[in-house]
């Protein structure tokens, strides 16, 4: 284990003609499959190279550039290991650019995603709602499950071993074998050498769009949620320490459900909104 297991997930390396190489350890998986957040993040990831590696030089790019919006559909889930990715850049603009990514396993499409490019608010807002979950302690209380080795959760949820996660008890009902609304709240942080770099730390964040336990387990539903179409927006870049996450769902179908995960940074800002469309464990 390196460091900076984050980064090393969302390095990818440049093969010509916008396609790309990307290796994924078996700690960014949630039981055998490839976590989705994390497949999100090595697609914004192959996007960003992309555009910063075909910019001419009369349109150079800010550095701070990121993906602002990734909206992927799922086609496969892929096992850890190697991982090809196909990039076109559709437009390239001064404030937004517009990023296709195929991502590819053994020649199998697994991820088809759309990513749009451009830098995350910085100032203050002209207006902001808020939040519930502000009311959430800042960093993870001694109450709080971490998800550490010896966890229940985190002999299936294995992407802790690379980052540091902590579930909210009060809203996790499942944790104690009850039932409760569709809404679960944690903490998650990249390793420190991850949240220094900030092209790191804003992958971090958009992957954490997807983070949480499946909802559903908090109304009994046990087992594989898989996602089909899930889109992402970076709002701000985060500011270091624990990130707040709220995930929920107002309608659980008979076969359908949604699910929102909202995330809050260290100063109380909104820094992630994600939406996805999941299929209820069978």
């Amino acid at each position: 284990m390196t460091l900076h297991p984050f980064r090393d997930l969302t390095t990818v390396t440049p093969r010509g003609a916008g396609r790309y190489t990307a290796h994924i350890d078996p700690i960014w998986t949630i039981g055998p499959k490839v976590h989705g957040g994390c497949l999100m993040a090595v697609c914004a990831a192959a996007a960003r190279s992309e555009l910063f590696e075909t910019a001419p030089p009369e349109m150079p790019l800010d550095p701070a550039v990121v993906p602002l919006a990734v909206s992927a559909s799922y086609l496969n889930a892929p096992d850890p290991g190697e991982v090809d990715a196909v990039v076109t850049v559709r437009k390239r603009g001064r404030q937004v650019s517009l990023v296709d990514v195929e991502l590819s396993q053994s020649g199998r499409p697994a991820v088809h995603a759309a990513v749009t490019m451009g830098v995350p608010d910085a100032e203050e807002p002209h207006y902001t709602e808020e939040q519930t979950l502000a009311q959430l302690p800042v960093e993870p209380p001694a109450e709080a499950h971490a998800l550490v080795a010896d966890h229940p959760m985190a002999q299936v949820v294995h992407v802790s071993q690379g980052c540091d996660l902590s579930v909210d008890t009060s809203s996790a009902h499942f944790l104690s074998g009850k039932q409760g609304e569709p809404q679960v709240r944690m903490w998650a942080r990249p390793w420190s050498a991850d949240e220094e770099d900030p092209v790191t730390a804003a992958l971090f964040a958009i992957m954490t769009g997807d983070v949480s336990a499946p909802v559903t387990m908090n109304r009994g539903m046990f087992g594989w949620a898989p996602t089909v179409q899930l889109t992402t927006y970076l709002r701000r870049q985060p500011a270091p320490g624990w990130l707040r996450v709220r995930a929920s769902s107002t309608v659980l179908g008979g076969t359908w459900f949604e699910e929102d995960h909202t995330v809050l940074d260290s100063t109380g800002a909104v820094v992630v909104q994600s939406r996805q469309l999941a299929m209820i464990p069978r």
